[in-house]
């Protein structure tokens, strides 16, 4: 038991908590009463030394709590219930975030990163923004420092011990040092390397949501109410492409993991990162319009604040355990409730009155809007994306209505909607177009030169006609393929049209005029294309694994599973709608070999994690393993293999979807398999397999008296006994001095000719006999040798059988889906193109005048009142 590291882990978590307090008070002194600027040298130097130390015992807490589960060091609670010993490197990473504490860990570790960042590129407003950086530091410390003060328990440590978190195990009566020999592994829905790098982009992400809100604050008490926000814009679009990048990443993780067909279910975790996104590129809009219009500071400053609450607002949500079985990735409770709502209160209340403190203050625009302002569309823009955050927010909050409603004694019956999906695709469609519709109209207004209604008509109106045209040319081919199309599909893909047309448009007359290339109209074309990669896919999915064979597959599945499956029987082909489909085996990931390894050339050992190769293992022409090799296997996920076939072009494809069985979780885990098309995927994944928790059943064997070279028939086979020989090695069995061990040679012709070899031991030690039988899987027989009598120069084989191996599959076309994943990658191009412009202009010395605006951009700049 090694406790050292620990007491160094706890140690740098208290140290990190006293100094971020520390650099958080000398923050705040050195920017108290005096001017942006010019901070007390002393107490700079004070609360910067302070920040250097917490930043260092960070990353102390970072490597010890990855030492504990990188040595497999099951004292202590954290690696025991997250880890095990067969993990890989990459994902013992993610063992690092599975956990409460070290995902709180990793948002600590990114505000350090930022903090120094700030430090950095801002010299000027350090004291002030890294007061408020500090002190967020501080409590989010407190959440691990796992210390009980006047018998309270402030936070969870991750060094805790096995033998003080579960006290009641009787073996600690008996042995209190006891250490478990291995852990119990980490979930296997995040055994993905989505998981390796989808959490550290969110948390960067949440992290740098405190930048903007760290100079809205400093802004609001140093009285710097517009100065604030050219240092913050670059941050904050950094801030938009990494959350939505990340986000994103969290998408596509589901979809290839998840087996409920598609990349977003609305489910509470997923719309509780998806609300502050929503509200942070509002607050982005909100403070472009300040930078370049001199409009909207007051709204800039309001979304800037409800980000970052509602940023605090999802880590409760997600970390209290209020949300319960309404999400099916919530952390549990580890009684933090009392400490999140002191943080989500103190940030909330303490912002929220400052800014209502300096209201009256806060600059606004006299300038009219009219329906030619590019700043009122803009201002459109931002109200959906609220709009939209709030149906998601007030719905995801029910749990939390009535937790609230309980704890002042009223009983509540409200209830998340019985079908979620459709509850919030209703309004959330009907946002998507609106936001459509915005991007584009805003982009052409905000670099239209001449703001009369004669010239917006007319730089809109061809994006426009090319979008009724573009949508009419494609309602006409989904109905000519048989598909139809509804109302609300057919606004989206308008919406979605114009938005790519009057964007593009844009990024050409750019182009024409020589001007930089808009970071804006690129994020917004992304965004369109996101949308119409939703519209096709969710809308237009295809199920391709149709059973026309007029059979009922399982009377345990509904009749909707029934029609959308097909049952694939072990090397027999089967149609599906275009495709030959071919179900040829079971396979294992093997460490060290690049393909997965058919279990056929693998002996399984009462070590789960071993197996013994029946024959070479090879990749190519290399040769992994040779025969009688013992080697390891990861034992956890049995992957598929299904091989395809186009009828009409004759391509080929191979998928490999994945399937375990795990109780804990409900049965058959099965995560899918793809096969990447420009314009669509095949999506296929396991609905059932024969449960490898039940021991096969064989029939009675029957014994065959044969002698070498005779041919036996088998059903539908034959099988031709070749030879008898010395057997050398022997899977499973060591052999020892004076055994005896002779294998049978025979070849068994299967379905279309194929040919299986089968080797049944005969083992003679100490004048007993034992026998080592061969299973050929695909034709679901076992093969012993029995006797042998050498005077006869006869031999015994008994022959039992099974039922034959088979899958249940699933597969689904998902149409044009590329576009979300492309459209995606431009949003966050889009957004750090405009990072890059933002902090370009940063550099510039001054503004330019509203007169050079004007000629720049064609639209002058608004006076301030």
């Amino acid at each position: 038991m090694n406790l050292l590291i620990g007491n160094l882990g706890q140690a740098s978590v208290i140290l990190a908590f006293v100094a971020a307090a520390v650099a958080a008070y000398g923050y705040f002194q050195a920017a108290r009463g005096r001017a942006l600027g010019e901070a007390d040298a002393s107490w700079l130097r004070l609360a910067r030394g302070a920040f250097f130390v917490h930043g260092a015992a960070v990353l102390a807490v970072v490597g010890c709590l990855f030492n504990i589960i990188y040595m497999h060091r099951y004292e202590y609670y954290y690696a025991w219930s997250h880890s095990s010993n067969h993990l890989p490197i990459h994902f013992m990473i993610s063992c690092f975030w599975e956990g409460q504490e070290g995902s709180f860990l990793l948002w600590i570790f990114w505000h350090v990163v930022l903090g120094l960042g700030i430090m950095k590129f801002n010299k000027q407003w350090e004291a002030p923004v890294l007061a408020v950086f500090a002190t967020v530091q501080a409590f989010l410390v407190s959440m691990i420092l796992g210390v009980v003060v006047a018998g309270t328990k402030i936070g969870s440590s991750p060094f805790i011990l096995v033998r003080d978190f579960l006290t009641d195990l009787p073996v600690w009566k008996t042995n209190p040092n006891f250490v478990p020999k291995d852990g119990t592994g980490l979930n296997p829905l995040l055994q993905n390397y989505w998981m390796v790098i989808h959490p550290p982009t969110l948390f960067l992400g949440f992290a740098l949501t405190l930048v903007p809100f760290a100079f809205a604050i400093a802004g609001l008490w140093k009285k710097e109410l517009t100065s604030w926000v050219k240092p913050a814009l670059p941050w904050t679009a950094f801030g938009g492409a990494v959350l939505g990048v990340g986000i994103m990443m969290g998408a596509y993780w589901a979809y290839e993991t998840l087996n409920f067909g598609g990349f977003w279910n609305w489910d509470p975790v997923e719309n509780a990162v998806y609300i502050p996104w929503l509200v942070l590129i509002a607050a982005l809009h909100g403070m472009v319009l300040w930078q370049r219009r001199r409009t909207g500071l007051r709204t800039a400053f309001t979304l800037v604040v409800a980000t970052f609450v509602l940023i605090l607002y999802a880590t409760f949500l997600t970390r209290s355990g209020v949300l319960g079985n309404a999400s099916v990735h919530s952390f549990t409770d580890l009684g933090l409730s009392g400490q999140l709502i002191i943080y989500l209160a103190f940030f909330s209340v303490g912002a929220i009155a400052l800014l209502a403190y300096r209201w009256k203050s806060i600059p606004i625009s006299e300038k009219e809007l009219t329906a030619y302002s590019p700043e009122l569309w803009v201002f459109m823009g931002a109200t959906v994306l609220c709009l939209a955050a709030f149906q998601v927010v007030a719905t995801t909050s029910i749990p939390v209505y009535n937790a609230f409603l309980g704890f002042v004694g009223v009983k509540s019956n409200m209830a998340l909607p019985a079908d979620q999906i459709q509850h919030y695709t209703r309004i959330q469609l009907w946002a998507g177009v609106l936001i459509g519709i915005l991007s584009g109209v805003a982009q052409v207004l905000w670099w239209q030169g001449k703001k009369d209604k004669d010239s917006v008509l007319n730089a809109l109106a061809v994006p426009t006609m090319l979008a009724l045209l573009g949508t009419a040319l494609t309602v006409l081919l989904v109905r000519y393929f048989g598909h139809s199309i509804t109302p609300p599909f057919v606004v989206l893909l308008l919406a979605g049209l114009f938005g790519i047309l009057a964007n593009v448009t844009t990024l050409l007359g750019l182009w024409r005029r020589g001007v930089t290339l808009s970071g804006g109209a690129v994020s917004h074309l992304g965004i369109a294309l996101m949308l119409l990669g939703i519209l096709a896919s969710a809308g237009y999915s295809n199920t391709i694994s149709r059973n026309v064979s007029g059979k009922l597959i399982s009377r345990e599945m509904s009749d909707t599973d029934n029609e959308n499956n097909v049952l694939l029987w072990r090397n027999e082909t089967g149609a599906m709608n275009g495709y030959d489909v071919t179900y040829t085996g079971q396979y294992l990931d093997v460490p060290g070999v690049p393909d997965y390894v058919n279990t056929q050339l693998l002996y399984r050992t009462d070590d789960e994690y071993r197996a013994v190769a029946r024959a070479d293992i090879k990749g190519g022409d290399k040769v992994y393993f040779h025969t009688g090799d013992t080697l390891e296997i990861r034992p956890e996920n049995t992957y598929y293999r299904v091989n395809y076939e186009d009828k009409k072009s004759g391509q080929k494809f191979t998928l490999y979807p994945r399937a375990q069985v795990n109780e804990e979780m409900g049965g058959l885990l099965a995560s899918p398999a793809l096969q990447r098309f420009w314009d669509h995927d095949i999506y296929s994944h396991i609905s059932s397999v024969p449960d490898p928790r039940k021991e096969t059943p064989w029939s009675p064997a029957i014994p065959h008296e044969l002698a070498v070279g005779d041919t036996l028939f088998l059903n539908d086979y034959f099988a031709v006994f070749r030879a008898i020989e010395q057997a050398h090695d022997v899977p499973g069995v060591k052999l020892q001095e004076g055994d005896i061990a002779l294998q049978a040679d025979m070849i068994i012709t299967g379905e279309k000719g194929r040919e299986y070899h089968a080797h049944p031991v005969f083992l003679l030690r100490d004048r007993q006999v034992g026998h080592v039988p061969e299973e050929v899987e695909d034709l679901g027989l076992r093969i012993t040798l029995d006797q042998i009598d050498p005077v006869k120069g006869k031999f015994t084989f008994a022959i039992s059988t099974t039922a034959k191996d088979y899958i249940i599959l699933k597969a689904t076309e998902k149409p044009f889906i590329n576009l979300l994943w492309g459209g995606t990658l431009l949003m966050g191009f889009g957004l750090l193109l405009s990072m890059r412009q933002r902090r370009a202009a940063g550099r510039t010395a001054t503004a330019p005048t509203p007169a050079s605006n004007a000629g720049r951009a064609g639209a002058a700049r608004p006076q301030v009142a």
